[in-house]
């Protein structure tokens, strides 16, 4: 394990010390995140600027290391090692390596998100509270197969204070190197930000160390398959925002517009089918499934998709190439290029459907019919429910987020695609003039006025 010491601001590298492990890097970043929560806006800004033109700098060294990783990634899915889905993830384009950098310039464009007053009160004349928002302290995030995690969490983390833990999958080592050096040299080139800003580990008994290290970090993200993030959460003795999969379903309502939910369905499915906000089941109204449905399977198979459809599925679809469901498609995230596709009696079967199968990620409904949209927007549990568009607008970076730090299934303490305000807590600061509660208990009384 590595992690950055200050250079001069006449230094290009940062110096590096030997930390022995998850404990150390725990601590480093602890002692870093008390500096970093008063690290001007000025100073976070000028340091994610730099570190999105080093990305585009060094785009060639990003790539070529990501072609390591692909090529051994690509083995490993020729004999049956690693899904087609997980290298999906993991390949980069010139594309991609320039959105990073875009993003990290859209993290450091965005307001900063500490010393914001939420409430102030005067408890009494010259005693007044104030309820202001301040980081978190020390974030660690564990994910698979995915490098632009990397340059997404970091920025959010310095942006809003925060000091980050980060630790990628061995399919991705030599890209998650190269960018964490990357990034690295930005923080170094400030002067400004304190050592163990940024820490990648290495090891998997660096993720198990990690879980008990309470008193050190703040918040835990686990990124990845159910299994994984399952076993996280209940190993873990810190905080676990869960960052769950995503079966996303759209609905196409008796009064949709078929023309439009064509296109928001193969936009959902094959934009990017490794994507947790892709759609895994189509559910189709049975007023409209005989004229949608058969159409719709067959751009869905000209796009490259296997649909798996339920007996009335099959029974319209005109197709031999639909594929009989089983019950355990209906709850499977696929990430691939695969579909189930289930025709229901209306609007409340859908939803009774979605809320048995889904994974409370991201619904949406197509449909004319406001009235309709708006049952499914206000009854849909789900972090994101939608009307009319893709599932693919769950995304921070879309929501203009920035970036995001994950998509969170649950409610508590972020929901949905989580940027910098949900790397943010608050503190109470009390400011007074000798005042005493022993004063209170003898007659004075408090104000409690809003100011």
């Amino acid at each position: 394990m590595r992690a950055e010491m200050n250079g001069t601001q006449t230094e290009r590298t940062a110096r590096v010390v030997a930390v022995s492990s998850a404990a150390e890097a725990a601590k480093l970043a602890r002692a870093a995140s008390r500096k970093l929560a008063v690290l001007s806006e000025e100073t976070r800004n000028t340091v994610l600027l730099s570190a999105a033109t080093r990305l585009e700098e060094n785009l060639a060294k990003i790539l070529n290391a990501n072609a390591e990783d692909v090529r051994v990634a690509e083995e490993l899915v020729r004999t049956g090692k690693m899904s087609a889905a997980m290298l999906a993830r993991l390949r980069m384009t010139e594309n991609s390596v320039r959105e990073m950098a875009e993003k990290v310039r859209g993290v450091a464009r965005l307001p900063d998100q500490l010393g914001r007053q939420l409430a102030v009160t005067e408890l009494d004349e010259g005693l007044v509270l104030t309820k202001e928002s301040c980081p978190l302290g020390v974030v660690a995030v564990v994910f698979e197969s995915r490098p632009d995690v990397v340059p997404q969490v970091a920025s959010l983390a310095l942006k809003s204070g925060n000091a980050i833990l980060l630790k990628g999958g061995a399919e991705a080592a030599c890209t998650n190197d190269a960018l964490m050096t990357i990034w690295r040299d930005a923080l170094a080139e400030s002067g400004e930000v304190p050592v163990g800003a940024a820490q990648m580990l290495h090891s998997r008994a660096d993720v198990m160390d990690l879980l008990n290290l309470e008193r050190d970090i703040d918040l835990l993200i686990p990124r990845g398959g159910k299994a994984f993030v399952g076993q996280i959460s209940r190993q873990s003795r810190i905080p676990v925002l869960r960052h769950g999969e995503g079966i996303c379903h759209v609905y196409v309502h008796a009064v949709a517009d078929l023309q439009k939910a064509e296109r928001i369905v193969i936009d959902a499915k094959v934009d990017y089918p490794a994507a947790c906000n892709a759609a895994e089941t189509l559910l189709v109204d049975a007023s409209v499934a005989a004229e949608f449905v058969p159409q719709m399977v067959r751009r869905l198979i000209a796009a490259g998709v296997e649909v798996r459809g339920c007996e009335r599925t099959c029974a319209i679809a005109e197709s031999g190439d639909v594929r009989a469901a089983a019950e355990a498609d209906w709850a499977t995230e696929y990430g691939d290029m695969i579909l189930a596709v289930k025709v229901v009696d209306g609007l409340d079967a859908a939803i009774a459907h979605i809320h048995e199968f889904g994974s409370a990620h991201t619904e949406t409904i197509i449909t004319e019919d406001a009235a309709a949209a708006e049952r499914f927007l206000s009854e849909v549990d789900a972090a994101g429910v939608f009307h009319n568009a893709s599932t693919r607008f769950a995304d921070g970076y879309r929501y203009g987020l920035g970036a995001e730090v994950g998509i969170s299934n649950g409610k508590l303490h972020a929901r949905g695609p989580m940027g910098m305000e949900g790397l943010t807590t608050y503190k109470y600061k009390l400011r007074g003039s000798g005042h005493i509660v022993a004063d209170y208990k003898s007659g004075k009384k408090f104000t409690h006025r809003p100011l």
